[in-house]
């Protein structure tokens, strides 16, 4: 098993499991599909990260 500690959505899409943290909470675990879909953080993050640069 690998862990990975990054900030970047492109580090972890490819990722089995992504754990999101807020204010050093879990808030949130899954795929970047499902988390994309029903994770109000995650959606923040992948914003100010993807689709504002694209």
């Amino acid at each position: 098993m690998k862990v990975i500690v990054a900030q970047r959505v492109s580090t972890v899409m490819d990722a089995d499991v992504i754990l999101v943290l807020d204010d050093g909470r879990v808030v949130g675990q899954g795929t970047h599909d499902e988390l994309a879909k029903s994770n109000a953080v995650y959606q923040e993050i992948i914003d100010s990260q993807l689709r504002k640069g694209a």
